[in-house]
This record gives structure tokens, C-alpha cells and sequence, in this order.
């Protein structure tokens, strides 16, 4: 009898199924993505890589509403969004239009997958004092969103990559460069998605979605990249005077001790789990 009582109360063996397989959607959605390219499929290797962000808001968002958050589903998250949003924009912006350029083309993919892989071992790593409106450079999503919005908008007009190597290359950099800077960026946690809203806002978020579906291409492109140049003008406007700690460097540095108007609430961003759906 006591043994049995001991065998229940043990901690159970095993991992979540449901969580962790949209995890591995994501994962085989950025594995396509780099596949595709490699085969010239420039078009389905860029929507592979927005498939694969649907899966990565979706594996968190199941995890906390079904209980299931691990260990382990938060470090194969973590491991998925590196082959998803680091290596396959990377290689797929290099298959597109960087090939041809010898030591600067590979040498940005580079920087584009090295600052991923930075960007997601500071988030784990709990190292970003940042408030919690806000994320501490460029999530990582995001600036995959970038990349594949440019190879998907160049594969509808049928523009030759290799043509614009260069600012293929600078955009791949720039876009790098974002993830691993201090740049402020609404993480939207504010919004209160349960509260009620006026029947003109549905209709308005109707008409959006409508706009997004009949060129979601440009949309998508036009959308993540205001909201890259979104955080460079966040952090002007939020302190008194532009330092160099508020763009670059250690996140000791990066606490922004002098916004104007800002409560003292900060708090560390948390690691991505599967209890935080808004990872990086």
C-alpha cells in the first residue's frame, strides 16, 4: 500500500503532446523554409516562415489555457525559434540574393543567425531589465517577418535577387543588428484582449484583415518593418537624453532609469515557457 501511495505521488515521466507538437510545427516549418529556398522556391520558403510564427504564438498560448508548461517544452521552443527565425531567414536571404557575393553575402547571413542565436540566449538567460510594455531589441520573429516579407515581395514582382545583393545584405545586418540592441519595443502586453469593444473596432479590424488578405505580401512586409523602425523612435521619445546604453550594450546598462513619465515597475523579461506566449 505504501509503495503504491509513493508511485502516485511521484512526479509524472513523459512530455506534453499538444504543445510541444505545435512547437514541432514550427520546427518543420522553418526546416521547409530552408529546403524550399535551396530548391528555388523563394515564394513558399517566405510563407513557411510566417506559418512557422503561427505555431509559435500558438504552442504557448495552449501550454498556460491546458496547464501543460515544461521544462523541457520551453527549452524545444527555444531551440525551434533559433531554426525557424534565425537560420531559415538567414538562408533563405542568402540562397536569394546573397549568393553571389561572396565573403559579404555569407558574412551577413552570419550576422543575421549570430545575433538570433544572442537574442535568444539574453532572453533565456533572464539578462534584459527592460519594462514589462516593452521588449529589449527586436523579437525575434519579427525580424525574421522582415526578411521573409522582402524575399516573398521580390518573389511576386519577380525581382532577381542577385541584383540587389547588396541591400539584401544591408537590410539582413540591419535586421541582425535590431534583435541584439536596446531599442524599446511594445510588447502589447497592455491591451486588455478580454475587454469589451465598440462595434465600429470589429468592423475596422474586419477591414484590416481584408486589406492584409488581398496583398498579404506587401502588408506583411510594410507591417513588420514599421515596427522595426518603431523602436528606435519608441526610445528617443521615452528619454530625456538618447545615450549610448540606450542602444547598445549590457543589460545592467539598458534599465532606462531616465524616461520621462515612467513608473518604477520594471521587471526582468521572462524566459520564454509555455506560460509566456510572447516569446522572443
Amino acid at each position: 500500500m505504501t509503495d503504491s501511495k509513493t508511485t502516485d505521488s511521484s512526479p509524472r515521466k513523459g512530455i506534453y503532446l499538444l504543445p510541444n507538437l505545435l512547437t514541432t510545427g514550427g520546427l518543420f516549418s522553418g526546416f521547409f523554409a530552408i529546403v524550399a529556398s535551396m530548391n528555388g522556391r523563394f515564394e513558399a520558403a517566405a510563407v513557411a516562415i510566417f506559418i512557422a510564427m503561427i505555431f509559435d504564438g500558438l504552442d504557448g498560448r495552449v501550454a498556460r489555457l491546458t496547464n501543460t508548461q515544461s521544462e523541457f517544452g520551453a527549452q524545444y521552443d527555444s531551440m525551434s525559434d533559433l531554426i525557424a527565425f534565425g537560420m531559415a531567414p538567414a538562408l533563405v536571404a542568402y540562397n536569394w540574393g546573397l549568393a553571389d557575393y561572396g565573403k559579404f553575402g555569407w558574412l551577413a547571413a552570419f550576422i543575421y543567425v549570430s545575433c538570433a542565436a544572442l537574442r535568444l540566449a539574453r532572453f533565456n538567460a533572464n539578462l534584459g531589465v527592460t519594462d514589462s510594455r516593452f521588449f529589449q531589441g527586436l523579437a525575434s520573429p519579427a525580424a525574421a517577418g522582415i526578411i521573409a516579407g522582402m524575399v516573398w515581395v521580390g518573389s511576386i514582382y519577380e525581382v532577381n535577387g542577385d541584383k540587389l545583393g547588396y541591400l539584401v545584405g544591408l537590410l539582413t545586418i540591419a535586421a541582425g543588428l535590431l534583435m541584439v540592441s536596446n531599442f524599446r519595443y511594445n510588447s502589447f502586453k497592455d491591451l486588455n484582449w478580454r475587454d469589451r469593444v465598440s462595434f465600429l473596432t470589429i468592423l475596422i479590424v474586419l477591414l484590416v484583415f481584408v486589406v492584409i488578405a488581398s496583398r498579404p505580401a506587401e502588408m506583411l512586409f510594410g507591417i513588420f518593418f514599421i515596427y522595426a523602425c518603431s523602436g528606435p523612435v519608441t526610445t528617443i521619445r521615452s528619454v530625456r537624453k538618447l545615450k549610448l546604453e540606450h542602444v547598445v550594450g549590457d543589460s545592467d546598462d539598458a534599465d532606462f532609469a531616465d524616461v520621462s513619465a515612467e513608473p518604477a515597475n520594471s521587471s526582468k523579461e521572462k524566459a520564454p515557457d509555455k506560460a509566456a506566449p510572447d516569446k522572443d
